[in-house]
């Protein structure tokens, strides 16, 4: 059973046929004045189109990038390179590593100085938080939708709203919300997604800024997509993310509402019968399909190991934080003790899954807890 959505979903059947024909006989390039390259540009500017309209953006807003992390450092580093009023820029300590390695680039090279809202012990940023930390000379706040670690959902909209009144654009990594919530109406002036977490291949994702934005690119060139990002332009899979999008968001309501109910009977399940389980992150504002725990009795790795030998494949939180045996620092934020933060175990259902998936990986749980706790004590 993959219970592992948060790091990578399967590339949906219908992404695959909608990028086909541009791998194959529509091979254009969509920079070329003929009919191959013409028609090519057309598909591009169609996929540009439909993610737009699920974003609630404009066409003109939405860069096509290689994925989640080029699309974060893209809205960090180029709307705070492209027009700053000042030196100042406003994230969390909970951000994925993408957001957190482009501020401390900025601060590094170009003499930012970086603010740290505070969380609570939930991984909630307030509205108040964030505007104890605002500055005249913040150019840019930068804060996820939703947690990748712990599933906590962020009140972008409101959060949106307390950067506008001080002029300062708002970017969300929407990279996990994406197939789960609402992407349009958020108020933010920069969002990003990437195409591998809604059924899309790896190696494609969107920065969609708003076009008042001046954007700073990091990569030069020919100056494709608008001047923000130059390169031929990958448009098989441009195509196979607005596929899986689009599908994504048509099934979202639904989806959300089933994964909820066997998210809830899991929690309820792992809580009740695994010797020293707690619970990370919000017990109500958090990811449909999410559910993330601490095993203080004894390693996130072991449980791991035991899990996958029971059918179960899970997550010790960050697929993106390569090789790290660190404490998880999204954890620690929240006050979680490193040695326990180290005890950290992610599940992430699938749209599909049952209130069966659920139990059985619930008793596959506590299974694995209760033979290793032993040890551990």
């Amino acid at each position: 059973m993959y219970l592992d959505q948060a790091a990578t979903t399967p590339v949906r059947r219908e992404a695959l046929e909608a990028a086909w024909p541009y791998l194959t006989g529509e091979f254009g390039n969509p920079s070329s004045h003929h009919g191959v390259g013409e028609r090519a540009a057309a598909a591009l500017a169609d996929a540009r189109s439909r993610v737009a309209r699920v974003l609630g953006m404009r066409a003109g807003d939405v860069v096509f990038t290689s994925g989640g992390t080029e699309a974060d450092n893209l809205a960090v580093i180029g709307i705070a390179l492209g027009d700053p009023r000042g030196r100042h820029i406003v994230t969390s300590p909970l951000e994925h590593e993408a957001v957190l390695a482009s501020a401390d680039h900025l601060r590094r090279l170009h003499g930012f100085d970086v603010s740290f809202v505070d969380v609570t012990s939930d991984g909630v940023v307030t509205p108040e938080a964030l505007e104890r930390e605002l500055r005249d000379d913040t150019t840019l706040v930068s804060l996820a939708y939703a947690n990748n670690e712990v599933g906590t959902i962020a009140d972008i909209a409101g959060l949106s709203a307390v950067a506008a009144r001080r002029g300062v654009p708002l970017h969300t990594d929407a990279v996990q919300a994406a197939g789960w919530l609402p992407l349009a109406g958020l108020g933010a002036d920069a969002l990003t997604l990437a195409g591998h977490k809604v059924g899309a291949p790896k190696g494609i994702g969107v920065a969609a800024i708003r076009g008042r934005l001046p954007v700073e690119p990091l990569i030069h060139g020919g100056g494709q997509e608008r001047d923000r990002r130059s390169g031929t332009e990958n448009v098989a899979f441009a195509v196979a993310l607005a596929t899986a999008l689009e599908l994504a968001e048509a099934e979202r309501a639904d989806a959300a509402t089933r994964a909820s109910a066997v998210r809830d009977a899991f929690i309820a399940r792992v809580l009740d019968s695994a010797p020293g389980a707690f619970l990370t992150g919000s017990a109500t504002e958090r990811l449909p399909n999410h559910a993330s725990f601490c095993f203080s009795r004894t390693s996130g790795e072991a449980v791991l190991l035991e899990l996958e030998r029971r059918g179960v494949t899970a997550s010790s939180g960050s697929a993106c934080a390569a090789g790290s045996d660190e404490a998880s620092h999204v954890l620690t934020a929240m006050g979680i003790e490193p040695r326990v933060a180290q005890t950290a175990v992610r599940f992430t259902f699938p749209a599909t899954a049952t209130l069966e998936d659920g139990a059985a990986a619930a008793e596959a749980v506590a299974a694995s807890v209760a033979a290793l706790s032993a040890s551990f004590s």
